[in-house]
């Protein structure tokens, strides 16, 4: 059975029937949207705590004249790109700051991965824009994503503050010491898991937003 074929049965089920397949559909959003609920309420109450200590700091790196620099692959680039969005232009009611995600500079990571290795076109950039005091968040759906890893390995070495995401059990991310403040979401489906970060880098923006208005 392939993964489409695990997440919408009924495509397959060789049932023709209108209302039959109507009723499985439904069956199948209500088990997706009851299983993506609790796993933003378990990853909620698991990181409650450091999800306040992370955007303090956040906010006063913010506060110090700090940057955000975010990156990820595939699903993760586009969601890394969607942190820097809301950090950098969140509406007229919030604080813009300043961020970037460096998966937007297509110029620059198409150089470094043909001239150089893409398992290093995070940490490259990092070390030509990110400083001391500046802020690196990283996701991963698996947690083990070289680039990435490389990425958070650079960001300590700039004394930045250095923030992930991941799925799974957290694979390489669990034990990489160069991450400050690491958010797991315990799942096997990516597209859980993407849905629990969206949800848990928003949480993390508002929160900030609240600290800088201490």
């Amino acid at each position: 059975m392939s993964e489409f074929e695990s997440l919408y049965p009924f495509l397959y089920s060789g049932v023709t029937d209108v209302d039959a397949v109507l009723a499985q559909v439904t069956r199948s959003t209500t088990e997706k949207t009851e299983e993506i609920t609790r796993l933003r309420a378990d990853v909620l109450e698991t990181y409650r705590d450091q999800l306040m200590e992370c955007a303090d700091a956040m906010a006063q790196r913010f506060a110090a004249g700090g940057r955000l620099f975010t990156f990820g692959n595939g699903g993760s680039s586009t969601d890394a790109q969607a942190v820097a969005e809301l950090f950098a232009n969140p509406g007229p009611d919030a604080r813009p700051l300043p961020a970037a995600a460096l998966t937007t500079d297509v110029a620059v990571l198409t150089a470094l991965a043909n001239d150089v290795s893409f398992d290093v076109v995070f940490a490259r950039s990092l070390a030509a824009n990110g400083r001391a005091g500046d802020i690196a968040v990283g996701l991963s759906t698996s947690g083990g994503s070289e680039n990435v890893l490389r990425g958070f390995a650079e960001a300590t070495r700039r004394g930045m503050l250095t923030i992930g995401l991941a799925g799974y059990d957290g694979g390489k991310m669990v034990e990489a010491a160069t991450i400050d403040h690491l958010f797991v979401m315990p799942s096997a489906s990516v597209h859980r898991i993407q849905e629990a970060q969206t949800t848990t880098y928003h949480v993390l923006w508002e929160l900030t937003q609240l600290a800088l208005m201490e």
